[in-house]
């Protein structure tokens, strides 16, 4: 440790590899889950299905206005879960890091994820750390898997969209895409980019109570709104028509995108959701959502129809519609 600095050896399984773990992860993350350090978590489940997801991030830059790859390592599953219907309660990690990474960035991203973890009420019970030499990795990669729970009555598949549900996003599209490009590149904008990078546990609980008349969620990360708008399409087999004047996008991301010749549609979200309701509730789950801060800005969208199906169309503010598709190719490279 007097080094500042990952060396290999402390990927050993020895004494250094112990310091490692003592140190900066087992001080930063202890719960009562994690503190026996055994080969794995015994975990207490309350009744329900489980639900499991697992993601990994490679996201640079590491640092970024809003967050870093290690609360983004937390939001990530965590979303994921909620996306599910879940009431997310742990989460493992594993880390690949590598030779010569800064201690100091190692102990400031542990102590992101442990304060990420906390705002979501999830815990992180047990990982694995391995060292690779260096110009093998990019500084460090993470890998979240997380656990939760989903009550009985909640059940969020594509299958359950129906002709006429209602389309709802749950604030503006297109922050965190634009945050990593700015950073990476150097911009600058008269008001700055930031990340919307946030954990969603607040939006699940909103949702629990009104059961069946939740059809189904998604997080637009990698992608963007469009690009989820059409794995729903495709998986549901139903058409979806969206207003263009109805999806919110910040003035600094719509201006950015103007300016670099970018669609905001497909820019990456860490802190969104697209929910497809009953169309009776819509109004009350809009109203509902807009009480949780992370959803302070959700808004309708448009509708599901039996046609086009498996298509989105957009209807533009000059009347005609066109086909909005999925991303082509890479939008932005490592943006999570």
């Amino acid at each position: 440790m007097k080094t500042g600095r990952v060396l290999m050896a402390h990927g050993s399984g020895g004494l250094m590899s112990q310091e490692l773990i003592e140190q900066v992860f087992k001080r930063t993350w202890n719960n009562r889950f994690l503190d026996p350090m055994l080969d794995g978590a015994l975990l207490d489940l309350p009744p329900g299905r489980v639900a499991m997801s697992t993601d990994s991030f490679v996201i640079t830059p590491l640092f970024f206005p809003g967050g870093d790859i290690g609360k983004i390592s937390i939001c990530g599953t965590v979303n994921d879960l909620v996306a599910c219907g879940a009431r997310p309660l742990y989460l493992s990690t594993a880390m690949i890091i590598e030779e010569g990474l800064p201690l100091a960035d190692l102990e400031r991203l542990a102590q992101s994820m442990a304060a990420t973890a906390r705002e979501a009420g999830v815990s992180l019970v047990t990982g694995d750390t391995k060292v690779v030499e260096k110009g093998s990795a990019d500084r460090i990669f993470i890998n979240t898997t997380g656990i939760g729970v989903i009550p009985d009555g909640i059940d969020y598949r594509p299958s359950r969209i129906q002709t006429g549900d209602q389309i709802i996003v749950t604030g503006p599209v297109g922050d965190h895409g634009l945050a990593i490009l700015a950073q990476r590149e150097g911009l600058r904008f008269a008001t700055p980019a930031v990340s919307d990078c946030a954990a969603l546990v607040g939006i699940g609980k909103v949702l629990e109570k009104y059961g069946a008349d939740v059809k189904c969620m998604r997080d637009p990360t990698r992608g963007g709104l469009a690009t989820v708008l059409n794995e729903l399409a495709q998986q549901s087999g139903k058409g979806m028509v969206v207003e263009e004047n109805l999806i919110p996008i910040s003035p600094v991301v719509q201006g950015a995108c103007d300016m670099l010749g970018l669609d905001p549609l497909y820019m990456a979200n860490e802190g969104k959701m697209v929910i497809i309701v009953d169309p009776e509730r819509a109004a009350e789950i809009i109203a509902d959502l807009q009480t949780v801060p992370e959803a302070a800005g959700a808004a309708l969208l448009g509708e599901v129809r039996s046609e086009p199906a498996g298509m989105v169309l957009i209807q533009t503010e000059l009347g005609a519609q066109r086909i909005l598709g999925m991303l082509e190719g890479e939008h932005l490279p490592r943006i999570c």
